[in-house]
C-alpha cells in the first residue's frame, strides 16, 4: 500500500517538474522570437566610435573626480 503511494508521489512529482521544464522552455522560446523581431524592426541606432569614447572619457573623469572630493572630504573629517 505504502509503495503504491510513493509511486503515485514520484508521478505527480515528474509530472510537475516536466510541467515547469516545458514551461521554461517555451518562454525562452517566446522571449528569443521577441528579441528578433524587435531587433529586426527597431534596432538601435549606430553612432560613432569617437563621440561614445568622448562621452565615456567625460564621464569616467567626473566619476573620479567626485570621489577624489569624497575621500579627501571623509579624511578631513
Amino acid at each position: 500500500m505504502e509503495t503504491n503511494l510513493i509511486i503515485e508521489g514520484v508521478k505527480f512529482m515528474f509530472l510537475g517538474m516536466g510541467t515547469v521544464f516545458v514551461f521554461l522552455v517555451v518562454m525562452i522560446a517566446c522571449m528569443n522570437i521577441m528579441s528578433s523581431i524587435i531587433n529586426r524592426y527597431f534596432p538601435e541606432p549606430q553612432s560613432s566610435a569617437d563621440a561614445t569614447t568622448s562621452n565615456a572619457q567625460v564621464n569616467n573623469k567626473k566619476i573620479v573626480a567626485a570621489i577624489t572630493a569624497a575621500i579627501t572630504h571623509h579624511r578631513e573629517g
